[in-house]
């Protein structure tokens, strides 16, 4: 596979001075809206693919912000030259959500009413409301035909595009994703939200000159990692290894390197995320449920012209198999294009974000199809 970057991009800042709708039958605005662009885009303009990050994820998909970057963007290896989102042939977009803290308008962001953050006066929002955003820019760019790919709550705005967008939307690929999340997944997120609001920093969300819920925060990090992984990749990274010893040490501190490992990503994630964009963006992926919104999943995708690819993990317990055969069940019933592919693989729900060989070889031939 070519491993060519697209190198050295720049996050900007579309700002929007209008209001939208909310799902919530608020009027809310102005916005601004963080994205990054890879590719040019055609003289048709209709050669742009639509990338949608996951729970925590921004606008930084592909490439560096400069030479020192520790890391590339979330999907490096899936956009570029020669890759399955082949800048040679697409323009491809990537934006912050709507909620989020990366540039996009969300909690922390100045209420202009009041000249202070929203906190929690900041409404509560829906995939549906993101969307909404997402389509500020796609028009603001004047893209005429759509691409629109995403795992995990990815996954959920790209059929959310797809049902209310269909004169846009000429193909949608599914990763690691569902049409409704589980009674299960519910109540991690609410086990995570709690954490932060019972954190004693919390302070009703009003903490941005103050010392933030770092603690609370941690936690909701460290269970919503844990949906994540699976057993088997547990078992292969840490079994029950000691972290930095050889015997336990008989007090209530680390002695495991899943603990170690837990810990340290609870640690990292406080330093680029807010508690209070967690809080919201959970909710909005526990509101997501396109089969109650339409009366069944089958009368959702009848509002839809676009070509499928759905594909899903053998070890994802979060979003499971059954969940995406439940998609495509209900696609062929409503008489639409869609191929389905399960992917192999130990890495649990995280697979979309490392399966990048097998999620390329099957993007890039759904992709070739009709072209």
């Amino acid at each position: 596979m070519n491993t060519c970057s697209v190198g050295q991009t720049e996050t900007k800042i579309l700002k929007y001075d209008g209001k939208i709708k909310l799902s919530s039958g608020i009027d809310f605005g102005p916005l601004e809206i963080a994205y990054e662009t890879y590719g040019k885009l055609n003289e048709n303009k209709d050669n742009a693919i639509l990338v949608i990050h996951a729970l925590t994820g921004d606008a930084h998909a592909a490439g560096y912000h400069d030479v020192n970057d520790k890391k590339q963007g979330w999907w490096d290896k899936m956009i570029g030259s020669g890759k399955a989102f082949d800048t040679d042939k697409y323009f491809v977009v990537s934006s912050n959500m709507l909620g989020g803290c990366s540039g996009t308008t969300g909690p922390s962001s100045i209420n202009p009413e009041t000249n202070k953050p929203y906190g929690l006066s900041f409404p509560v929002i829906t995939m549906e409301d993101a969307v909404k955003v997402q389509k500020i820019l796609i028009d603001y760019l004047g893209i005429k035909k759509l691409i629109v790919t995403g795992g995990s709550m990815g996954g959920m705005q790209t059929l959310e595009w797809a049902v209310s967008y269909p004169e846009y939307v000429s193909k949608a690929i599914v990763i690691a994703s569902t049409a409704r999340l589980s009674a299960q997944g519910i109540a991690f997120n609410a086990v995570g939200r709690n954490a932060i609001l019972s954190d004693t920093n919390f302070n009703n969300g009003d903490y941005y000159d103050k010392q933030a819920p770092e603690k609370g925060l941690s936690v909701a990090r460290m269970i919503g990692h844990i949906t994540y992984l699976c057993e088997e990749s547990m078992h292969k990274k840490f079994g029950r290894r000691l972290q930095n010893k050889e015997k336990p040490d008989f007090d209530l501190g680390i002695d495991f390197q899943v603990e170690s490992y837990l810990q340290h990503q609870g640690s990292s994630f406080v330093e680029r995320f807010d508690a209070n964009s967690y809080l919201y963006i959970t909710k909005a992926v526990d509101y997501f449920d396109l089969a109650e919104k339409y009366g069944s999943l089958e009368n959702a995708f009848a509002q839809t012209n676009a070509s499928f690819l759905i594909i899903c993990f053998s070890s994802d317990w979060l979003f499971p198999v059954c969940q995406s055969k439940e998609m495509t069940k209900a696609l062929v019933k409503a008489g639409k294009d869609v191929s389905f592919c399960e992917i192999d693989s130990p890495c649990g729900h995280d697979a979309f974000l490392l399966e990048f060989d097998t999620q390329t070889e099957i993007i890039k031939s759904f992709l070739k199809k009709d072209n």
